[in-house]
């Protein structure tokens, strides 16, 4: 069998990811020969190659682009490189209804080693986190499949706690406000043992003093007071300066930056 026929056996199966490795166990030839074919394969449009030893089959309606969305393989790739995973940031906000602020690139959390991702691929934006709070994961069905993406409360956290992965503050509360009406603040108390107790100041600010959403930040503000007392005077950017005309508030964050939202 050629690599050409092993490429057309699994697209009739309906597999449509494959891995070097399967590729070894399936077909009887010498690596440069596998490589010299995988190779011809790319240049024909056949497959692509968006992460090192990863390869996917090109499905008829993006034979034409030659680009497929990263979404249509996400999970196949992750269970590849053995790492848990879910879409995250403003590619997740955009599930939740937040489509004002859309991302470049497809944003996956995942946790290190960081990936070595293909240079070739260009829409996948990789974010790492310590560990993955699973419990607060959601399954969206797929063309070929499903994928994981974080729930309204993650990708709130997550927005304040990677900030600079999305363009400031400001573009993450442009978002929040967006989603605002769908957090639970309740289940952000899971969210305390996968992110920082500044990154729940940072929020709060954003939700009393810039979204005006009074109700959500005293329900935060009671979470937070009740689960721990140690509680430092942070800046709300680390990149500025302490503004020392400000006043003080209950969240202990000095604001010395001026935050807007965009019109929705």
């Amino acid at each position: 069998m050629t690599v050409a026929e092993y490429i057309r056996e699994r697209e009739i199966r309906g597999m449509v990811t494959f891995t070097i490795n399967d590729l070894r166990k399936s077909l009887n030839l010498s690596e440069k020969s596998l490589v010299t074919e995988l190779q011809r394969q790319v240049s024909r449009g056949r497959i692509i190659i968006p992460y090192r030893g990863f390869y996917v089959i090109i499905p008829p309606q993006y034979a034409l682009k030659g680009i497929i969305p990263p979404t249509y393989y996400i999970n196949e790739l992750m269970n590849a490189v053995g790492k848990p995973y879910y879409i995250c940031l403003l590619s997740a906000a955009e599930m939740h209804g937040a489509g004002h602020q859309r991302a470049m690139q497809t944003q996956v959390m995942t946790v290190a080693p960081r990936l070595k991702p293909s240079k070739k691929n260009a829409l996948l934006d990789w974010n790492y986190r310590q560990s993955i709070p699973q419990e607060m994961l959601l399954k969206k069905n797929t063309e070929m499949g499903i994928m994981l993406y974080s729930n309204a409360e993650l990708t709130a956290v997550d927005l304040v706690q990677f900030a600079s992965h999305v363009g400031g503050f400001g573009r993450a509360a442009t978002v929040l406000a967006e989603m605002v009406e769908s957090l639970d603040i309740s289940k952000m108390m899971t969210l305390l043992s996968y992110t920082t107790i500044a990154t729940i100041q940072r929020l709060g600010v954003l939700l009393e003093f810039v979204l005006d959403e009074q109700q959500k930040a005293n329900e935060l503000f009671t979470l937070l007071k009740d689960s721990t007392t140690k509680w430092k005077s942070i800046l709300m950017s680390n990149a500025n300066a302490k503004n020392t005309d400000g006043s003080s508030n209950r969240w202990h964050v000095n604001r010395n930056i001026d935050i807007e939202i965009d019109e929705l």
